[in-house]
């Protein structure tokens, strides 16, 4: 499968439009039909809904889509690699996290390291450990930011000094954000909004103990922005870390910390024994 292929193939998505397209690639309509029955072909599968005035990807096509982002986005991360093989260090530096307070601490890193290297450029891609993890096996991400529990098996890491308290977010207004802590009790007869980690809802499980059982799970969400929207609009009180919703304006919700506290650590990580550019090699040295 040609990688310029896959090119014209996003292109066409993106555009809804063949003659669209050809324009954007600087070919002719009838080339780049030509190439992309080619592609059909050899996949033995349509692509594209072809009628109407605008062009729409069939199932197949969406399938296709995913995996050619995922193959660009690699393709660039090669060419990037191999810029700073000299001894002017530059290219492009992969960190997938999640929300939490340790990024305060990876923002700092970063700063440090800019000022030592200017032209590295940093992309930050904000995902669940999950995503994260999956991103880092297929080469797409160099360096992980977790929330613990997670499997470190075949990582190399190291702990982030700074823990994240639980917290229940709410509306100001609510009769909770009077409470200077929230207990157990506070939240057995309310709607919740748990994180989607099976693991993370094990921590929340022990803290809960035997009722836990008994809790009004209304949402689930994998990441704190979308729960704080629902908690703002009345439909839930997320449990969650402090993160990156402390951030919030105090007006639209406010955090309560648990009772009992309960804290969870930070670690960050990368895959063990992987050649890496010699930006994210500086990188992890400066971790070090």
């Amino acid at each position: 499968m040609d990688l310029r292929v896959l090119h014209y193939f996003l292109t066409v998505a993106r555009e809804q439009s063949f003659t669209k397209a050809a324009e954007q690639l600087n070919i002719t309509q009838p080339t780049l039909s030509r190439q992309l029955a080619a592609l059909e072909e050899e996949l033995g599968a349509k692509l594209f809904n072809r009628g109407g005035h605008q062009i729409t990807l069939t199932n197949e096509g969406l399938l296709l889509k995913r995996r050619a982002l995922e193959i660009v986005d690699l393709e660039d991360k090669i060419v990037s690699e191999f810029k700073g093989n000299n001894d002017s260090i530059e290219g492009k530096i992969t960190i997938g996290c999640g929300e939490f307070l340790a990024v305060e601490s990876l923002a700092k890193i970063c700063k440090n390291y800019r000022e030592k290297y200017p032209l590295v450029q940093f992309a930050i891609h904000t995902g669940t450990a999950d995503n994260v993890l999956e991103m880092m096996n297929k080469g797409l991400v160099d360096i992980g930011l977790f929330l613990e529990p997670v499997n470190t098996q075949g990582l190399d890491y190291i702990r982030m000094p700074e823990n994240d308290h639980w917290v229940v977010t709410m509306r100001p207004d609510d009769p909770l954000a009077e409470k200077e802590v929230i207990t157990k009790n506070d939240l057995l007869d309310v709607p919740l909004i748990l994180p989607e980690r099976m693991n993370v809802q094990s921590e929340l499980a022990n803290w809960f103990g035997k009722d836990f059982g008994k809790l009004h799970i209304a949402f689930t969400s994998n990441l704190g922005t979308n729960a704080g929207v629902m908690a703002l609009h009345g439909l839930g009180y997320p449990v969650s870390i402090e993160g990156a919703a402390r951030y919030w304006r105090n007006d639209l919700v406010v955090q309560k910390r648990l009772f009992p506290e309960l804290k969870t650590s930070t670690v960050i990580a990368w895959r063990r024994n992987i050649p890496y550019s010699p930006a994210v090699s500086r990188f992890i040295e400066e971790l070090n």
